[in-house]
């Protein structure tokens, strides 16, 4: 079993770096899958991931908060609605047109519900 939570892991870190570059492509809900399935297979990845200086923040308020900083959930609202403007500009089959925006309206109404972490104190 340590195997597949090491390839899940792998995976999702390598989805991740592919987000860094690639536009639209998150990078944090990867980071936050291979964490989670690093704790289970793999401590070494988990402890590195924790420690990462941009993202190690982010996924330790997540597991301890489920917290979404204000700056990400807009940037992935604004995404969301590109996504529906575009299956509106470009061609596509109708029962996406009619599916995704609602799916994205829900995505975006959890999201927004998420606790924002807390300021670091001193701030």
């Amino acid at each position: 079993m340590i195997w597949f939570w090491r390839s899940l892991a792998s995976l999702c870190v390598a989805l991740g770096a592919i987000g860094v570059v690639v536009p639209g492509l998150p990078t944090t809900p990867f980071l936050l899958v291979a964490a989670w399935a690093s704790a289970r297979g793999w401590p070494e990845l988990e402890a590195r991931l924790l420690l990462h200086p941009h993202y190690g923040p982010l996924i330790r308020d997540w597991r301890t908060r489920r917290a979404v900083p204000r700056q990400a959930k807009w940037a992935a609202s604004l995404l969301m609605l590109s996504s529906v403007v575009m299956i509106w500009l470009l061609p596509a089959p109708d029962w996406l047109r009619w599916s995704l925006p609602p799916f994205l309206c829900c995505v975006a109404l959890w999201l927004w519900t998420r606790a924002e972490p807390q300021p670091p104190a001193g701030r």
